[in-house]
């Protein structure tokens, strides 16, 4: 135990909490080069796909940014730590306006950035679920960090039809899972050593 009575983290699990962060950053930051460079107006935010019924690129934003937003609050609160990903904000701001999208992401960006540093890896959480039927897991915020950005991935796999639904053309990378692109031969964008 250390001197504030936290149990010390191995080495390993400080690396995996690096990697994890340089992971949903770079995640996040393909939302924000897709607003800054790729979504040229609000209104591009809310078109309704013609493939998946009710999506827009503004609510796949904000549903990917929650699920990280979740567990920084849980991650941020003494013991015994309860996560639900059931309980979301819907019809915010940055649904409709790329500015608040693009203010929300970099705050959750800057939020992950703070949180992980004082976070244990291997910190137990009772995760709450409706599956229909309401179920209890227990995790620890490791696994659902790592989640957090596979959840994000898949969202902005959806994003990526979306916006080809547009003629909005994105990067080779956005959308795709990082072991994807390792498989493909394509990881310097996996490992960040392009512009994402």
């Amino acid at each position: 135990m250390s001197t504030t009575g936290k149990a010390e983290q191995s080495p390993e699990d400080i690396e995996s909490l690096k990697q994890s962060l340089f992971v949903a950053e770079k995640v996040l930051q393909q939302a924000i080069n897709l607003l800054d460079n790729h979504i040229t107006s609000d209104d591009q935010l809310t078109v309704h796909s013609r493939y998946f019924s009710g999506s827009t690129i503004g609510k796949h934003l904000r549903h990917a940014r929650d699920y990280y937003e979740l567990l920084i609050d849980c991650i941020s609160s003494p013991p015994p730590r309860i996560l639900n990903y059931d309980v979301r904000m819907r019809n915010t701001p940055m649904e409709t306006s790329r500015s608040a999208a693009r203010n929300a992401v970099a705050e959750t960006i800057r939020r992950l950035g703070e949180q992980t540093s004082k976070a244990d890896w291997n910190a137990p959480i009772t995760l709450h679920a409706v599956t229909p039927f309401i179920q209890t897991f227990e995790t620890t915020f490791g696994r659902e960090f790592w989640f957090a950005s596979l959840h994000c991935i898949h969202h902005w796999s959806m994003v990526r039809v979306i916006a080809g639904e547009m003629d909005i053309t994105l990067s080779d990378d956005f959308g795709f899972a990082p072991s994807t692109l390792v498989y493909q031969g394509r990881d310097s964008a996996a490992l960040g050593k392009t512009k994402i």
